[in-house]
């Protein structure tokens, strides 16, 4: 059985990776790429802190990282529609060159 704190080590890895993602890149694809790896990273945590929980009939932990896929989902969809939208507007992928949302 592998302990928590390799669960944990292996999330926080996960999050910095997804963080360093969202703060480096100025691509939009990339940076929501980072976001959905920072919450897989949380996906992680929800099911081995359940896992490794005192009671691990119940299901929370499961029933929490089942929404968590859902916001993701849907935040995948809309920040999507957004970057396309905007690469309409300003025919870049390049954050630094959006500089408002009205022109």
């Amino acid at each position: 059985m592998v302990p928590l704190h390799y669960y944990l080590v292996v999330s926080a890895i996960l999050f910095f990776v997804g963080l360093l993602g969202v703060l480096t890149r100025r691509h939009a694809i990339i940076v929501l790429i980072g976001v959905e790896i920072m919450l897989n990273a949380a996906n992680l945590n929800f099911i081995a802190f359940w896992r490794f929980g005192p009671n691990p009939d119940l299901l929370l932990g499961q029933l929490f990282t089942l929404f968590s896929i859902a916001i993701a989902g849907a935040e995948a969809a809309v920040g999507l529609a957004l970057v396309i939208a905007v690469y309409r507007f300003y025919k870049t992928p390049d954050l630094e060159k959006m500089t408002s949302l009205h022109e």
